[in-house]
Formats: C-alpha cells, sequence, structure tokens
C-alpha cells in the first residue's frame, strides 16, 4: 500500500520568546486529506506552531515543509501560495464593514477587478455564500451578525484563498453545542472533499468526536507524535495533557465546609428589571430572579439572548431602566461598578483578555487596580507600592498563577494564567457574590477544572455565583439550578438532573 502524503513536516521547530521557551525543539508530521488535533495545556505550546507553520512567527531554530517546499522565511503571504491558512480564535473580520467589503479585505482572492464595483463585489460573494451555504446577506454588517456566521466566514475566507491546508485555532470555544455540531459536520465535509484540517482543541470530547489523529504538547514538549485516535483512550490523553498524578484542585486554603439550607439567605436579586437594548442584544424585559448563599445559579442561552446585559446591570456597568437590584439586603441599583465591590460583588468578565486585564500594565498592577485605595498611606498620601507588590505576590501565590516577574505584563501570560489571574484578583477576599461570565472559555482541560474547583469551594464557602455559561456541560456539572434566557427574559428554571434535550430547546424556543 503507497504511503500517505505529508503535507506539514517539522524537523526540530522551536519558538521562544526572549528568554521564555515556549516550543522545545520539536519533529512530526501530518498526512494530507485527514483531521489532526494538536492538544495540551495553556503555554503548551500549540499556538505558536501553529503562528510559525502559517508565516506569522519566525521559528527559533528548526526546518520545516509545507507541500514538500522548505519554508526559509517564515511569511504568511507564501504560507497561504502554498495553500496553507489559519483561522485564529479570535475573529479577524473588521466589526464595521460589510461581509463582502471584509471579505475581500483580507481574502487572498480579490474580485472587485481593476475598478472597484460594489454590486460586483457583492454578486461575487454572494455566489461564495450561497456555495459554502452560509445564510447571510452580503450587505450584512460583521458587528451584527452571531457568532456562528462569524465563525463561517472566517473559513470561507480562507477557503476562498484555495487553502488546502486550514489549521483552526479553538474553534469550538465561542460556539453553542448545537453550533458545534454544525462546525464538525462541516469540517468532514471539507476533509472528504481533499482539505487536511489541524484543530487546537481543549475538550476531549470534541476531540474523541472529530479526530483522525491526535497529537500532544506539555510545556513545550512534544509528548505524543501524531496517533490515530482510535489507538488512545480519553483517559490516557488525560494523562499526557497534564501529567500522571498532577493536581487539579482550587487555590490553597480554601474551605469544605458548606452552609445548611436552613441558614441560606437571598444575597442578590432583581426585581422586574428593564434595561434598554445595546447594539448586539435586546433588552431585558421584567426580569426577576434571586440568587441565595451556597448556591451556584447557571443561566444559559445561545449567546445574544441578553446574558452580557443582565451581567451588565448586575455588575453596575449598565443602568435599569426600571425595577430594583439588591445586593446582600441593600437596594443597589443606581450604584457603580466600585460601590458594589466594596458590599461583596466580584465579577469574572466575558473576555479576559478585552475586559478583564490590562495587557500592558504588570502584573501587580492588574491584582491591585480595584482595592489601590486601601494601600495608601493616608487619605491623599501616596500609595504603598511595596506592600501593593507584595499582595499581588500572595494572591498569585495562592493562585498557582505561573509568571517571571510581578513587572512582566499581564499580556504576556498564557490564557490559563491570565484567567488565574483575574480569578487571584476578584476572589482573594471579600467575595460574597460572583458574576462569573464564561470563565473557562479558551481554557484547556487543566485550567477549566482548577476553574471548576474554585467556584464548587466558594460555593462550599457560602458564596453566591451566578454562572453564565454556553457550555452546556459546564452548566450542568456545577449548577444547583439553571434559568434559560431568551430575547432578554428568563423563560424557564430547571433543577437536576438536567435534561439536555429539554434544556436545549428551550434556548431555542422548539416546542416538544
Amino acid at each position: 500500500m503507497a504511503s500517505a502524503e505529508i503535507v506539514l513536516r517539522c524537523e526540530e521547530i522551536a519558538v521562544a520568546y526572549g528568554d521564555v521557551q515556549a516550543l522545545q525543539p520539536t519533529s512530526l508530521a501530518f498526512e494530507a486529506g485527514r483531521i489532526h488535533a494538536l492538544v495540551g495545556q495553556n503555554g503548551a505550546g500549540k499556538t505558536s506552531l501553529a503562528r510559525v507553520l502559517a508565516g506569522i512567527i519566525q521559528p527559533a531554530g528548526g526546518r520545516y515543509w509545507i507541500r514538500e517546499e522548505e519554508i526559509r522565511e517564515s511569511s504568511v503571504q507564501q504560507a497561504r501560495k502554498l495553500g496553507l491558512d489559519i483561522v485564529h480564535q479570535r475573529f479577524t473580520l473588521p466589526p464595521n464593514f460589510t461581509v463582502a467589503e471584509a471579505l475581500e479585505l483580507v481574502s487572498a482572492r480579490k474580485y472587485a477587478g481593476a475598478f472597484y464595483s460594489y454590486g460586483a463585489l457583492r454578486s461575487a460573494w454572494l455566489r461564495e455564500l450561497r456555495r459554502a451555504d452560509i445564510k447571510v446577506s452580503p450587505s450584512a454588517k460583521i458587528r451584527d451578525l452571531p457568532i456562528e456566521t462569524n465563525q463561517s466566514l472566517e473559513i470561507l475566507r480562507a477557503l476562498a484563498g484555495q487553502a488546502q491546508i486550514l489549521i483552526l485555532d479553538e474553534p469550538t470555544a465561542l460556539l453553542s453545542p448545537g453550533g458545534v455540531e454544525r462546525l464538525f459536520a462541516r469540517l468532514r465535509q471539507l476533509r472528504d472533499a481533499g482539505v487536511t484540517l489541524l484543530l487546537i482543541l481543549h475538550k476531549l470530547r470534541e476531540v474523541m468526536a472529530i479526530a483522525d489523529t491526535i497529537a500532544v504538547l506539555r510545556a513545550g514538549r512534544l509528548v505524543l507524535p501524531p496517533t490515530e485516535i482510535a489507538a488512545v483512550s480519553e483517559q490516557r490523553l488525560s494523562d499526557l495533557i497534564i501529567g500522571e498524578g498532577a493536581s487539579v484542585e482550587g487555590p490553597a486554603g480554601a474551605t469544605e465546609t458548606r452552609e445548611s439550607d436552613k441558614t441560606r439567605t437571598v444575597n442578590l436579586s432583581l426585581a422586574g428589571v428593564n434595561t434598554r437594548h445595546s447594539e448586539t442584544e435586546p433588552a431585558l424585559a421584567a426580569v426577576s430572579l434571586a440568587l441565595e448563599s451556597a448556591e451556584i445559579l447557571g443561566i444559559a442561552g445561545v449567546e445574544g439572548n441578553g446574558q452580557r446585559s443582565l451581567v451588565d446591570v448586575l455588575t453596575g456597568l449598565m443602568s435599569a431602566r426600571s425595577g430594583r437590584v439588591e445586593l446582600l439586603g441593600q437596594d443597589v441599583t443606581d450604584l457603580k461598578h466600585h460601590q458594589r465591590r466594596t458590599i461583596g460583588l466580584r465579577a469574572v468578565p466575558f473576555d479576559r483578555v478585552t475586559e478583564g486585564l490590562s495587557l500592558p500594565l504588570a502584573l501587580w498592577e492588574n491584582v491591585t487596580i480595584w482595592n489601590a485605595e486601601n494601600f495608601r498611606r493616608s487619605r491623599f498620601g501616596p500609595l504603598k507600592i511595596g506592600a501593593m507588590r507584595e499582595a499581588a505576590r500572595l494572591a498569585l501565590e495562592a493562585f498557582d498563577v505561573q509568571y517571571e516577574s510581578l513587572d512582566q505584563p499581564a499580556g504576556s501570560l498564557s490564557g490559563g494564567n491570565m484567567q488565574r489571574l483575574i480569578l487571584a484578583r476578584e476572589l482573594a477576599q471579600g467575595a460574597r457574590v460572583v458574576i462569573a461570565a464564561q470563565p473557562t472559555r479558551g481554557l484547556d482541560f487543566r485550567a477549566t477544572q482548577y476553574v471548576w474547583g474554585v467556584l464548587r469551594q466558594l460555593r462550599q464557602a457560602g458564596a453566591s455565583i451566578m454562572l453564565v455559561s454556553s457550555d452546556l456541560d459546564e452548566l450542568f456539572s456545577l449548577s444547583d439550578r439553571i434559568g434559560v434566557m431568551r430575547g432578554g427574559q428568563i423563560m424557564a428554571e430547571y433543577a437536576p438532573p438536567f435534561d439536555m434535550q429539554v434544556i436545549g430547546d428551550s434556548m431555542i424556543g422548539a416546542a416538544r
């Protein structure tokens, strides 16, 4: 039998960022026309390898080939010329452009011709949209589209440039369970049409469902070369990813004592809250709910159905047009975010990069930014920088954040360590009510389990937690109750045992 064609091959490829070795010398090869999964914890080197192959960064050493052509100097243009493209976890299409304009701007293939004609451009991309079965108008604005459609457009953008090797970095991170199934169906179609796919994934359930082969990186080293998925068990993969016997417990010093039912109180409540609609979401419409101490209330729903508005009105980032918000027995309807924090509210934001951290600021500054006033020598005196740095060090140590220096910028951390930093800041002290929005999005297996452990320990200690997530597995694993949001309203509430089909139908308004 003839050997399979190798379309990607690396020999001793290494990646370094300054003194940090992100990828140790690594050798591996990927066969044509298959779906290959590349897995590992955040910081394992997966994205670094993908960025080398896509021509985005230059390796620190080693050699690699695309379709048997050796790449001597990494270049996005050369990679695309050889038929390789990448779909990033963070979408790249400009939000204020129309679909046709955005695709034309970033596509390797150009349709406008010598003279710009919007009509011709729209018609050309309409044909591509129909061919890919993407039901969206070329005139629609990117910012107005749901996440799943944006994902499809990013793939179309790459395929329109005749890509035959497609790298997808965390393609499921932003999708609902139904969106993941549809994406996987599309990827299988591409594979069957001869496209080679390299997927960077975190969830082992998804890996087992979609991959033909799997490779594992750990701490920048290849610990499993591309191997047939049928030859590796899920438990073996877990051991390879995190290391056998590795702990995924929560932070040190957490209590294991949980409040009894008799002592629980309502710590957070909304009564008939209405808001204005935003550009991307409907207004909240007469939303009422209550969150008790020692409870995790899950909020499910297709993204864009009011979850962000709910979080914003609870944290004081959005004003309620009417209704009442109470926090620990106090009316906080008109209080700002920092005022609610002093009472005991904490928030893990939807996006750790754009909302949770100031990437250029040092780690110690990001940790202490919200309580800097506690470190003044007097009311208007200078800040006690030494005390702030020590408080940050202790918080980062408690949450096992991996870092080189307190002075390094937050943007230099891996995604998992960014999330741990946010948890260290938000939960280090005084957290009695926690709003956790997509707290594990884009995190690897071990980091996800760590965050879950933190939330469970908070509940055991008596805190109230609202968990807003598009991951039903996460909601089912952690929640004491689940409310479903649709159209800016809480449409239904469910108690364990949770039924995936019933809650899924409730999310999309399907009758059974």
